[in-house]
């Protein structure tokens, strides 16, 4: 033994994902709440337009609010969300998504007249513009790059797991007893949220170092080294400051938010929320052989795959790759939809006017729409859905991240809610959503940095100096 030889080993001290796997899945059961209550009108509606109760019974203009009434709350509780988000924190704004998404499926489920059905899927659609704009930023600040691709993924596959259970509740359960299933999920949130910590990021900015290394102690677990991480989100914090509106005109605040908002924006032109919602009517208007709930719920097990497959892939191939292979699926399949429509002349309806309908023979050209759909959702859901969510919550600036969500999920469901209110025919609907995959692709090849591996602070600073992801220690 030299002089040099250390007298004590140290042994490299490793992080332990046990209890951020256990913070990660305590938020996101919100997104499994939020993905239930986004689809619900799908089985619903069938169902209440041939309800015996005349106080029930909906219309056309009737049904088309109740589809998309859901995004005017959501928009809602994204602006209220703005504020919440860097008042009270990232956590308890994930909390008190519960109180609306309760009331609004007791709402639902003791309804005795539209307007109550209404009025829950307004609430239902607060909680979900609360959550949409508050988990993904909560997930990334207490992720590590390492892990933070996959974990960055698990709000939108709760969000599809969710969507899956309601078409499979759907095919036993009616819908008032629909309405009393949604509430179990929010309330086991709420439940395990408050033994979780709160976004360390946060607690600096607030001045709570001691309580923001504590958070971080808990969620590496123990025996890991947080020094390095705690430095260097401290250094982070400490370079922001409150922002005024002249500084929103500097390249390093105003194009990470404009690429978030617009990402949201062409992720909802991609005709997603109408397509999910009106998805049984669609399956009616198109004569798909099979019943149009068993199809919904052949095309949710999908949607779940794709998702399952994407988040496998996100910190492997990188969020540019999934989004070009994303758009180019899209693309695809939506063309197809085009061209059957066009061929078979369907009528220019709106979709919220489809008749309940019964199973027609097989009919092999059927299959067309079925499939089509599939893989509209199958590649949605491998880069357009994750992939934007992660990448909102990772190219934001940590001094706007809080009001910029917000602002990017009211933009997202405001621009739903046109495209959900005014569900009209097939063939020009899915023409547009084709156009707007190529928009999509071109988009993503020009204006979307490539995140893969890059900490929150090497982040911030490719945009603070536009050239290189490395941090300036100084």
């Amino acid at each position: 033994m030299d002089e040099t030889t250390p007298l004590v080993k140290n042994h490299p001290k490793t992080t332990r994902n046990t209890r951020l796997f256990l913070a990660v899945f305590s938020a996101v059961l919100g997104n499994f709440n939020f993905g239930y209550s986004m689809v619900y009108p799908s089985p619903v509606i069938p169902q209440l337009r041939v309800i015996d109760d005349p106080n029930l019974r909906m219309g056309t203009e009737q049904v088309a609010w109740f589809g998309s009434i859901f995004t005017l709350g959501a928009a809602a509780g994204g602006l209220g969300t703005m504020l919440l988000n860097d008042r009270v924190g990232r956590k308890l704004s994930i909390m008190l998504s519960a109180v609306p998404s309760t009331v609004g499926y007791l709402l639902m489920g003791a309804a005795r007249a539209v307007w109550m059905l209404h009025l829950g899927r307004f609430l239902t659609g607060i909680a979900g513009g609360m959550t949409a704009a508050s988990i993904p930023v909560y997930v990334s600040e207490i992720s590590h790059p390492a892990v933070r691709g996959i974990l960055g993924s698990c709000p939108q596959i709760t969000a599809v797991c969710g969507s899956l259970a309601l078409y499979a509740l759907g095919l036993v359960l009616p819908w008032r007893w629909l309405a009393v299933a949604g509430e179990v999920p929010a309330l086991i949130m709420l439940v395990l949220m408050c033994f979780m910590p709160r976004s360390p990021r946060f607690l600096i900015a607030q001045g709570n170092e001691a309580d923001a290394h504590r958070a971080l102690s808990w969620l590496r677990g123990p025996g890991s080294d947080i020094t390095a991480e705690f430095s260097r989100i401290q250094r982070s914090v400490a370079s922001q400051k409150r922002i005024t509106w002249a500084e929103l005109g500097t390249p390093f605040y105003y194009k990470p938010i404009l690429i978030a908002m617009v990402m949201r924006f062409l992720q909802q032109m991609t005709g997603i929320t109408p397509i999910l919602v009106y998805l049984e009517p669609i399956f009616q208007l198109t004569k798909v052989s099979l019943e149009a709930k068993y199809d919904a719920a052949l095309v949710g097990a999908v949607r779940l795959l794709s998702i399952v497959i994407a988040a496998s892939l996100m910190d492997k191939a990188g969020r540019k790759a999934l989004l070009f292979t994303s758009g180019f699926l899209m693309f695809l399949s939506t063309l197809s939809m085009c061209m059957y429509t066009h061929a078979s002349s369907f009528p220019a309806l709106n979709i919220t006017s489809t008749p309940a309908l019964h199973a027609t023979p097989f009919d092999a050209s059927s299959l067309i729409p079925l499939i089509s759909t599939m893989v509209i959702i199958f590649g949605y859901t491998m880069g357009w859905g994750p992939v934007t969510w992660l990448l909102m919550s990772e190219v934001l600036p940590l001094a706007a991240r809080g009001v910029a969500s917000g602002l990017c999920v009211a933009v997202s469901w405001l621009t739903a809610f046109v495209l959900v209110h005014e569900a009209c025919g097939l063939f020009v609907p899915f023409l547009f959503f084709c156009v707007v995959c190529v928009i999509n692709i071109i988009f993503t090849a020009v204006c979307v940095p490539e995140t893969r591996g890059r900490s929150l602070e090497e982040i911030e600073n490719f945009f603070r100096t536009g050239r290189t992801f490395t941090i300036r220690e100084s």
